[in-house]
């Protein structure tokens, strides 16, 4: 049977359509020899191409996995962590954890008020020492309420699915959550540091210099929050909220403490008992060395090289407690 003409025309698109219709007609044999050359050498073509395709597709998904496998940008993971501190920052701020602000401020400014009319020349002592109190326990309260429910929020959305679908690690999701909490404390900090400096200046009628030497003390209640927020993160990587918030509440309690731990260790008669107050004296953070309320209240500073010793100690036990909640993290199961 003649191939039809429309059938040459497709195959050979370079003759011209008059050539092929009279080779058609006057040599009918060639035609379809050729026709069926034709079809042959198409079907070697898309043989070889389909025995090609495979290969290239495997070596183009080795390519892409070795890409994403790949170390990202040195700025990359930072702006990832970034973006995640700053959602954290702004969740933490819908929650309205920033509005106990203004309470305190305007509780601190009318206790100021009756304060300095009802005491005999300790006005300005009893307001540092009761808002720098305050400005802890709020603080404690923020980090522990707030640290607990960190990636408890997450899960219990399933949000952190969609996140970690993205090019996102876990550890830069801790390290992100970590940060923005961090920042809401800060703004905490110093939103409370301000309205007690307020206070002193309205009770003294001016600048008395009582109000730059309760700064140190202001710096160093934040960084001491800054621990019990890692603490709280470290417990909520493997633990309900309930139980991490009661296990943070109590290593809080324990490091302020830590002294006393000490001295109870080297004064017990057990051996098992020294053991286990020794561990306990090295294992929590000491928290004794960020109060300092009481010097504060007296006008008194902590010395350069205590202060440094104490922030130095507290950036090296966050980066442990960090590194142990990712490790935590990275070998949870979601499912």
């Amino acid at each position: 049977m003649f191939p039809p003409p429309q059938c040459l025309f497709r195959r050979h698109a370079d003759r011209p359509p008059l050539m092929i219709f009279s080779t058609a007609l006057v040599h009918p044999t060639d035609a379809v020899s050729q026709h069926l050359r034709t079809r042959s050498i198409m079907f070697e073509t898309i043989t070889v191409t389909e025995r090609l395709t495979p290969t290239t597709t495997s070596h183009n998904a080795g390519a892409k996995v070795s890409a994403a496998a790949a170390p990202p940008p040195n700025g990359s993971a930072l702006r990832r962590v970034g973006s995640i501190a700053r959602n954290a920052f702004r969740e933490a701020v819908r929650d309205r954890v920033l509005y106990n602000l203004v309470f305190f401020v305007l509780l601190l400014t009318g206790g100021a008020v009756f304060i300095g009319d009802l005491s005999a020349a300790q006005e300005a002592k009893i307001i540092v020492d009761m808002s720098l109190s305050a400005m802890l326990l709020f603080g404690v309260f923020i980090a522990i309420f707030v640290g607990v429910g960190l990636v408890y929020k997450e899960l219990e959305r399933r949000t952190v699915y969609a996140i970690f679908a993205k090019p996102v690690g876990r550890g830069e999701f801790l390290v992100g959550k970590y940060l923005g909490l961090c920042l809401t404390l800060a703004v905490n900090v110093a939103v409370m540091g301000a309205g007690v400096s307020l206070a002193l200046a309205y009770v003294r009628g001016g600048y008395d210099p009582l109000i730059l030497s309760i700064w140190p003390a202001v710096c160093l209640i934040f960084v001491e929050l800054m621990i019990v927020v890692a603490v709280a993160l470290l417990f909520s990587s493997f633990s309900s909220p309930a139980l991490s918030a009661l296990l943070t509440f109590a290593v809080f309690i324990i490091g302020h403490f830590s002294a006393d731990m000490k001295l109870l260790a080297a004064s017990t008669g057990t051996t098992s008992a020294k053991i286990f107050f020794g561990a306990l004296y090295y294992l929590l953070p000491n928290l004794s060395h960020y109060t300092v309320i009481t010097d504060a209240g007296h006008g008194l500073s902590p010395a350069p090289a205590a202060f440094v010793v104490a922030i130095l100690y507290a950036f090296v036990y966050i980066g442990v407690l960090l590194s142990a909640s990712i490790l935590i993290f990275n070998r949870r199961n979601f499912k």
